[in-house]
């Protein structure tokens, strides 16, 4: 197994489509439907923002994931303290190698990562009805501190 950094935008527009089409089954209200040139063109430009790390994750050559990192600094303010963390946007291993240890490796590279740049947290969130990530990151040891809630009015 292998994880590195890349910035070949086709690829993880490809490893998107399971997870992008899992939340289109989930929240069509919220998503469009998969398109491979759209969500292409999405990921070629945001390969190029240097604050946003991409990983890929490769077994036997063959590519098995992804990881969408931001390395985010939220300022000082009068109501908060400045801080750095690294916050997960998109984690994918596709769906025949879960549960194989993939997801956990994602993760204890992207904890070393974090350290790396001197941060002492990673931060992610995931849609609610999503059970697959809410057990993998409970498993993985993430606790909530805040919930982002909505009411249809």
């Amino acid at each position: 197994m292998k994880i590195t950094r890349t910035t070949d935008f086709e690829l993880i527009a490809q490893l998107n489509q399971p997870i992008h089409e899992l939340h289109v089954a989930l929240y069509p209200q919220y998503f469009t439907e998969y398109t491979f040139e759209a969500i292409r063109d999405a990921f070629q430009e945001l390969v190029q923002n240097e604050s946003f790390v991409f990983l890929l994750l490769e077994d036997d050559q063959e590519a098995l994931g992804y990881a969408w990192i931001e390395m985010k600094m939220y300022p000082q303010t009068a109501f908060t303290k400045q801080r750095t963390t690294a916050f997960v946007h998109q984690l994918c291993v596709v769906g025949h190698q879960r549960r194989r240890g993939y997801g956990t490796a994602f993760m204890n590279h992207i904890y070393e990562l974090a350290r790396t740049e001197g941060m002492d947290s990673v931060e992610l969130d995931y849609w609610v009805e999503n059970e697959v990530a809410r057990n993998f990151y409970s498993k993985e040891g993430f606790l909530g501190y805040r919930e982002f809630v909505h009411k249809k009015v």
